[in-house]
């Protein structure tokens, strides 16, 4: 029988941190998993390679749901983001070995096909309306049909989801970097671009806007009604989700659809959000719930209460996170949308992949297992760089919801 012969922790920068693990049995197959929690990489890295990694040593690779339970009731200490997406690296790469034992893509092992492609989401930015623009269009010529909208506020010299001067990094600096933001700027400023948008596009692609925790519940409320012309996909992350009740109130004053749950790590904290339908969307990942086999029972959950899935898919997920999520995503009937930001041409030099992007929808290749490799020679130029997300700060200088 194959057992669990080596537990590798691999910690690489090409472009963004990411933290791989790769199982390998005794009869030498390999199994890959992402375990990347932004700006704590080094957190969950110590968790594996310290407590999960050798306690794995001699188990059978085949009793994947036997396994998590394992290491998720095995430690008492249950839940929290680095707890969950060590176990998820771990998980993820045992379905990597399962599919490649039975010699098919990952995807037919979860019950095959749901649709034919995976529909996704670009982000769009701009520190003016003109650079939103000019973004926005550059991405429906390439035949996307969701596009994400951010722009910078007046006044401000930053804003969530806007990059300066190319790629949106927000992870950056040795020590974080302090952010002056403003609720009331922000409320009189991001509907009325939103609407500028409708207005030189038109209605015939999907429009998403992230709001990132940024109001509290009854701003999030005006804000919801006062873009409601502009039949938003969603609103994303209106409310920080800790306070799950406070959806009620944001749901009493708008039909904006919600998204909520990239920060969520398990089915326990979704369960109101889902069961009382307050969210319209669950934006739970691979990598940061436990892995395919505990993601599966949150959609299996929403399904019931007509929840669809729009899972969290920054680039700073390694390509093995975005892999497994449309495996997952081809076969779930509630899916609803993927984020996807691409990656930098250094990040593909490690992991290669044979998902395909073709208008506007993913597709994975034909491969055993997720259909990712990892070139260990590639890693070693990109070493570990460590990197904080920011803070921010309300004008009076008191901290707020980044």
């Amino acid at each position: 029988m194959s057992l669990i012969d080596r537990v590798e922790v691999l910690v690489t920068a090409p472009g963004r941190n990411f933290v791989t693990v790769r199982l390998t049995t005794s009869d030498g197959l390999t199994g890959l998993g992402d375990a990347t929690l932004n700006g704590r990489e080094l957190a969950v890295v110590a968790y594996i390679r310290d407590h999960l990694g050798p306690a794995l040593i001699g188990k059978d690779p085949a009793r994947i749901e036997d396994l998590w339970q394992y290491l998720f009731k095995g430690a008492y200490w249950r839940r929290g983001p680095v707890t969950m997406t060590a176990i998820a690296g771990i998980d993820t790469a045992l379905w990597d070995i399962k599919g490649k034992v039975a010699g098919l893509p990952v995807y037919q092992l979860l019950g095959g096909r749901s649709r034919s492609g995976v529909m996704v989401y670009p982000h769009a930015s701009g520190e003016t309306e003109a650079e939103l623009f000019d973004e926005i269009e550059r991405y429906l010529d390439q035949g996307y049909r969701a596009v994400r909208a951010q722009c910078g506020v007046p006044g401000l010299e930053t804003a969530y989801g806007v990059g300066h001067g190319g790629r949106y990094e927000p992870a950056n600096g040795k020590l974080p970097a302090e952010e002056i933001w403003s609720s009331e700027a922000y409320l009189d400023f991001a509907p009325r671009y939103l609407r500028k948008v409708r207005e030189r596009f038109g209605f015939g692609f999907h429009l998403l806007h992230d709001v990132h925790n940024r109001l509290s519940p009854i701003e999030a409320a005006r804000f919801g009604k006062a873009v409601e012309e502009c039949a938003l996909f969603w609103i994303e992350d209106p409310t920080p989700a800790e306070n799950q009740e406070s959806f009620r109130l944001i749901r009493q004053h708008t039909t904006t659809p919600l998204a909520v749950g990239e920060t969520l790590t398990s089915i326990w904290d979704v369960r109101q959000l889902i069961v009382e339908q307050l969210i319209d969307y669950v934006r739970t990942t691979v990598t940061h719930v436990g892995g395919l086999t505990h993601l599966r029972r949150i959609f299996d959950l929403a399904a019931l209460y007509q929840v669809r899935t729009g899972s969290h898919g920054a680039s700073d997920l390694s390509p093995v996170s975005l892999a497994a999520a449309v495996h997952l995503d081809l076969t779930t009937p509630n899916f609803g949308i993927q984020e996807y930001m691409g990656y930098p041409p250094e990040t593909d030099e490690v992991f290669h992949t044979g998902i395909s992007l073709r208008d506007g929808y993913l597709d994975v290749a034909e491969e055993p297992g997720l259909g990712v490799e990892y070139d260990d020679a590639a890693a070693v130029r990109f070493p570990y760089n460590p990197k904080y997300l920011p803070v921010a700060r309300r004008l009076d200088g008191s901290i707020h919801d980044w």
